[in-house]
């Protein structure tokens, strides 16, 4: 790793710059009705994915293995590593590429930098992350992830992954979880997509955000089925996906049905 020495003009230039970004931010969250935020978590634990249950590099039946690149992504993390984006690239397995950028209140990956920039050196199509949880508050949550992440940044719609429900009634829940997603919404001028589970769909989500495209993960040889029988854009299929360039597993997905890069591109 690279580390880059600034002189204190540089670093004071940095703080007054950070500082007016979290003013312009809160003057946003001032526009926007305020409720109770909910208790703050007092210390947050990465995030845990659900297991995977097909074998290493397995793909689903209904997946042609004949164009994969017309077709998969990938979504990666610090769990992954150091990452050699040109193998990812060179190997025609990935077309479009998310990185985890933030999680909860204040935890920001500590490879997101270095993965978004490697990843789009190599020419892949990248989109971010952040990981969502229930129990820290929805303002600190989105003065976390915009803070660090620009619209800029982004080649695909942002992600809102969720997959814990939190001690909060199940109302309270849905509202508050409403509630980032508009405002990240209102920040970058883009609708969110949302992943999540498909039992975690059918339990906590299915009918208030019908509205919101998603990624749906499953890892099964079946295709997912949502109880509303909503449309997903991708299908996340294994947790144990093997990509040249990665050492060790990653999590795949797919396109649905007749779904594009085209559908998750930021029109800039």
């Amino acid at each position: 790793m690279l580390i880059m020495f600034a002189s204190a003009l540089d670093a004071d230039a940095a703080s007054r710059k950070k500082k007016s970004r979290r003013g312009m931010i809160q003057e946003e969250l001032e526009l926007l009705p305020m409720p109770v935020p909910d208790a703050p978590v007092a210390q947050l634990q990465p995030e845990a994915r659900v297991d995977a249950i097909l074998p290493p590099g397995e793909l689903p039946q209904h997946i042609s293995t004949a164009r994969p690149s017309d077709r998969g992504g990938i979504d990666v993390s610090h769990y992954q590593g150091n990452i050699d984006w040109r193998e990812v690239a060179r190997s025609g397995l990935v077309q479009y590429v998310y990185i985890k950028a933030t999680e909860g209140a204040n935890l920001v990956d500590n490879t997101f930098r270095i993965n978004l920039n490697g990843a789009r050196l190599a020419g892949l199509k990248v989109g971010i992350y952040h990981f969502y949880r229930p129990n820290a508050s929805v303002e600190s949550q989105f003065i976390n992830l915009t803070s660090t992440v620009a619209l800029r940044d982004m080649d695909l719609l942002p992600i809102i992954d969720v997959e814990h429900r939190g001690s909060a009634q199940l109302s309270d829940f849905r509202a508050q979880l409403m509630r980032f997603a508009r405002m990240v919404e209102k920040h970058y001028g883009v609708k969110p997509i949302i992943y999540t589970s498909r039992d975690f769909y059918n339990k906590y989500l299915a009918g208030p955000f019908t509205g919101y495209k998603y990624m749906i993960a499953r890892y099964h040889a079946d295709v997912p089925e949502l109880i509303d029988n909503a449309q997903f854009v991708m299908w996340q299929y294994t947790a144990n996906g093997r990509v040249p360039g990665i050492r060790g597993n990653v999590d795949r997905s797919c396109f649905m049905d007749n779904y594009t890069v085209k559908d998750i591109r930021i029109r800039k």
